[in-house]
């Protein structure tokens, strides 16, 4: 089964469009776990169990993990084997290199680690991305079009008549043969969301910038799901890892998941005339 089908079953069994970004923050940790030696991971297993029944996927930020050394490498390996099979994994990675420098990187992440999905930059072009996409099952997420300031800087200026984010949509969809390829598209542009979904009617996207951003919800289930109502993979971080900084903090998240994919799931039937 190749990756887009793998994560359609996800979302259709889960009933859910909901990814929850582990960032996990040391500093932003509850008290009662600052101090102790494995707080991250105590908190990403009660995060997880608490919320798994609401997403369809889980995305562990590499930067948070990283800056820790060997430690953060433990932690990101113990944290995926917490969640349960139903759902997906996505290394938030942004990796982007060329020659066997990529294919390591690929074969790290994907092979070693086991994630079902990861982010590639694609400044550098096919050779760069290729070596993450050999594998049908696993999904490669490009970053197409980001919520950042820094944006304006390169995704927005005009080649001719299209936009460099334009260009990495159309010419990178060459490359997918084998149906596992998706894209980064930030929350908090509607029009823009808009023209990815129109130059790429098919493709999944995963869409950060939601609540702490100030993404609409409204415009990304309407402008960024495809016409089944699916083919977005809606991310939330901080507004669920941080919903309480007390010893409830896991049962908050909980709430405020299954509140996120409730009104997500309000949106698509509105919007798209599904059932049930």
């Amino acid at each position: 089964m190749n990756f887009i089908s793998r994560l359609y079953t996800a979302q259709k069994k889960s009933r859910s469009l909901l990814c929850i970004g582990l960032d996990t923050d040391r500093k932003k940790l509850p008290v009662h776990l600052q101090s102790k030696k494995n707080g991250i991971l105590e908190f990403n297993r009660r995060i997880i169990e608490a919320t798994s029944e609401f997403v369809c996927a889980y995305k562990i930020n590499f930067a948070f993990y990283e800056s820790l050394g060997k430690a953060g490498w433990e932690i990101i390996e113990k944290t995926k084997a917490l969640v349960p099979s139903r759902a997906l994994t996505i290394a938030d990675a942004k990796r982007g290199d060329i020659g066997n420098s990529s294919s390591y990187y690929a074969d790290a992440i994907l092979n070693a680690m086991g994630f079902d999905a990861v982010t590639v930059a694609p400044y550098m072009g096919k050779d760069s991305v290729a070596p993450f996409m050999q594998w049908k099952e696993k999904g490669v997420f490009l970053l197409a079009l980001t919520s950042n300031e820094g944006a304006m800087d390169f995704q927005m200026k005009k080649n001719g008549r299209r936009k460099l984010f334009e260009e990495v949509v159309l010419t990178s969809q060459q490359w997918n043969i084998r149906h596992n390829l998706g894209f980064v598209v930030g929350a908090t542009r509607a029009k823009d969301i808009h023209r990815v979904r129109t130059l790429a009617p098919d493709i999944p996207f995963l869409v950060p910038g939601i609540g702490s951003q100030g993404g609409s919800l409204k415009d990304v289930v309407q402008y960024g799901c495809t016409n089944d109502g699916f083919g977005v993979l809606i991310n939330a971080s901080r507004s669920i890892l941080y919903a309480s900084s007390g010893k409830n903090f896991a049962e908050a998240a909980r709430a405020e998941a299954e509140k996120l994919t409730n009104e997500i799931n309000s949106l698509r039937k509105t919007i798209f005339n599904l059932r049930g």
